[in-house]
């Protein structure tokens, strides 16, 4: 991490704590009859009202409480995995004991008052294996003391003081999936998720805060538990107050659905959408200021608006919808900027990758921490492979690729309109190349990464978008939502539903001599000679779940992953049969596995790597050292076993792996 180089902290007005103010919400439909009954009856009546409707109020909260426990969260002693260096990702900062603190998908970094990064807690070793998403300090209600509070993509709460961490853990994987957090009074926590809507945590329980949220995926919070405003993924924003939600959306003048972000200032609300601002003012949408933005970061000034973008800088918008010029000497670099915010006379920029600074005088944006280097272009992994003089190709879900060098300390970047979405790479020993299988066709890069060939629906492939490749008899076999083409010296031909395929769109190939096995949404086609022999489905055989996502054959037979039914083997008549330990509900993504000599590896999402010891026929779980648990992609190279996540990638010898 880079050092900033003034004392840039100085500009913080550190508070370490939070006022405890009123107590928890009361239920709003409750209030009239209990004044009723206030008014209608003396003290003790009234207290006995009162008694009984608080009893009752728990009661409901009680049955529709989600349960969780506590604990004391300490980091594995030690990791067998080896991490290659990725980029750190800043997602938000917060003060804290005097010291400024970023989180982001590789973890926690702390820096001190002149920008000097003191200490780092990665995802994966000393925090639990999931991104980071949001932190803020508060003090809870379960506690005495002010903590920092992290909420993880995959694994509930954290609760730092400084010193350890303690983890608040909901039992139910939907509510571990957290999207935002918001403090706000009593020492009551506000909790934003994907499908479970907005939590409330009262240090007690965690509860639904409200009916109208059920279901929803919050994207911002805004506001207290009186008056609140929710952002969301497709739905607009959502107002709640006086008891009643109210929803605005694009019908209602919105710019669009996606809420990006929420700015509340002086009685006004700025809802930042992925298609400009609007403006509510008194609980009306009043105006759309910078139409076109994608709003990621809201901050308003006494004159105008600072909106952070994904992809066109930063831009200060006067409250007439004009733009106005930014301070002087704004870099271009202040582009997908995550939180803008303001302490003393200065403003601060948080992008993704750096720290900027400027003061109410408005004299230029300066970094003030920009991260260290790192070998690979990004974090979120799709494909892995190695190549015949063991580099390892590293494809990303939307950044192209990476070509490593021998001692993964850096890497060769190759992106393109073509080279974008990576789904699997498929080196050839033969003639130096590799094949690239994506979103937009196949291409062909040279040993240097030179691109020498683009293959697409125009040159005979019954689709653009591949899913898979593999080297078949003399040729290729391309895996597509459509179907499958074959390709060799004697052109292109295709095969699908109409030929028998079980399903056309085929996520996953396996090939053993003749022998192609085609993993479908609908099941598995056994291939011979680009005939299909057997089709098999829930409806047919022993399988237990149709949607096939990886296959690898081992020995004699298969072992075919699935989206939600685990992993079964399969022999060569089309018999199924079940294996130990990766059995439903474990979804195996997709093209996540890998057959080595000694080994059966499995990726799973959310339940961290399998492996299968081939010797002894046992399996055994891997979670601890992966910076999530989301395991996506998998090669072997030079003794290693490359494991890519959708939050990094690390490595691990296989030699350590045998009992």
């Amino acid at each position: 991490m880079g050092r900033g180089r003034v004392g840039f902290l100085d500009y913080f007005g550190f508070h370490y704590g939070t006022q405890r103010m009123r107590q928890s919400r009361k239920l709003r439909f409750l209030i009239p009859a209990v004044a009723a009954a206030l008014l209608a009856s003396g003290g003790l009546f009234a207290w006995h009202v009162a008694h009984v409707l608080r009893a009752a109020r728990l009661e409901v909260r009680s049955e529709g409480a989600f349960s969780f426990l506590v604990r004391r969260y300490d980091a594995p002693p030690s990791s067998l995995f080896e991490t290659v260096s990725a980029p750190a990702v800043f997602r938000e900062a917060a003060p804290f004991q005097g010291h400024l603190y970023i989180a982001g998908p590789a973890g926690l970094f702390e820096y001190d008052s002149g920008g000097t990064p003191l200490r780092s807690f990665s995802s994966g070793r000393e925090l639990p294996p999931s991104p980071l998403i949001a932190l803020a300090s508060t003090v809870l209600a379960d506690s005495h003391q002010s903590e920092l509070i992290l909420a993880t993509e995959q694994e509930g709460l954290l609760a730092f003081d400084g010193r350890a961490f303690r983890q608040i853990l909901p039992r139910d994987s939907e509510v571990r999936a957290i999207t935002a957090i918001l403090p706000v009074r009593a020492g009551h926590l506000l909790i934003g998720t994907k499908r479970k809507g907005v939590l409330l945590f009262d240090g007690q329980q965690i509860i639904p805060l409200h009916a109208s949220f059920a279901g929803i995926y919050v994207t911002a919070l805004a506001g207290d538990e009186e008056d609140l405003w929710v952002g969301t993924l497709d739905r607009g924003v959502l107002h709640w107050h006086a008891g009643m939600t109210e929803s605005f959306s694009e019908e209602q003048g919105l710019p669009d659905r996606q809420v990006q972000s929420l700015e509340i200032s002086k009685g006004r609300v700025f809802v930042g959408t992925a298609a400009g601002v609007a403006e509510f003012d008194r609980d009306r949408l009043s105006q759309v200021v910078a139409p076109g933005l994608l709003a990621t970061a809201l901050l308003a000034m006494p004159q105008n608006l600072l909106v952070g973008t994904e992809d066109q800088g930063l831009q200060s918008i006067a409250l007439d919808g004009h733009k106005t010029a930014l301070p002087s000497g704004a870099s271009p670099a202040l582009s997908e900027v995550r939180q803008i915010f303001r302490s003393g006379d200065a403003v601060f920029v948080l992008t993704r990758n750096a720290l900027y600074r400027t003061n109410a005088r408005g004299l230029g944006w300066e970094p003030v921490l920009t991260p260290g280097p790192a070998a690979l272009s990004d974090r979120n992994i799709s494909a892995l492979a190695a190549d015949s003089t063991g580099r390892v190709w590293v494809g990303y879900f939307d950044r192209g690729l990476d070509i490593l060098s021998l001692d993964a300390s850096r890497a060769m970047h190759i992106e393109d309109d073509r080279v974008f979405c990576v789904n699997r790479i498929l080196p050839d020993a033969k003639s130096a190349t590799t094949m690239v299988a994506t979103a937009n066709g196949l291409v062909r890069l040279g040993a240097t990464g030179q691109e020498e060939q683009v293959l697409t629906h125009a040159d005979g492939l019954i689709a653009d978008h591949i899913t898979d490749v593999a080297f078949y008899r003399d040729g290729l076999a391309i895996a597509t939502p459509s179907g499958l083409t074959f390709l060799d010296s004697g052109g292109a031909r295709s095969l699908y539903a109409f030929h028998g395929l079980v399903n056309n769109h085929v996520y996953a190939l396996a090939v053993s001599g003749d022998e192609l096995l085609a993993g479908t949404l609908g099941g598995v086609s056994m291939i011979d000679r680009e005939q299909v022999r057997g089709s098999y489905s829930t409806s047919n055989s022993a399988l237990k779940h149709n949607w096939i996502t990886a296959i690898v054959p081992v020995g004699d037979e298969w072992m075919v992953g699935t989206y939600g039914g685990g992993i079964v083997g399969l022999d060569r008549h089309g018999r199924f049969r079940a294996l130990d330990a990766p059995s439903a509900p474990v979804v195996v993504n997709p093209n996540a596995m890998l057959a080595t000599e000694h080994h059966v590896f499995a990726g799973t999402l959310g339940h961290g790597l399998f492996v299968f010891d081939r010797q002894s026929a046992r399996w055994r779980l891997l979670t601890e050292g992966q910076p999530s648990s989301s395991v996506t992609a998998l090669t072997e190279a030079n003794g290693y076993i490359y494991v890519g996540t959708d939050n990094g990638l690390v490595r691990i010898e296989e030699s350590k792996l045998h009992p």
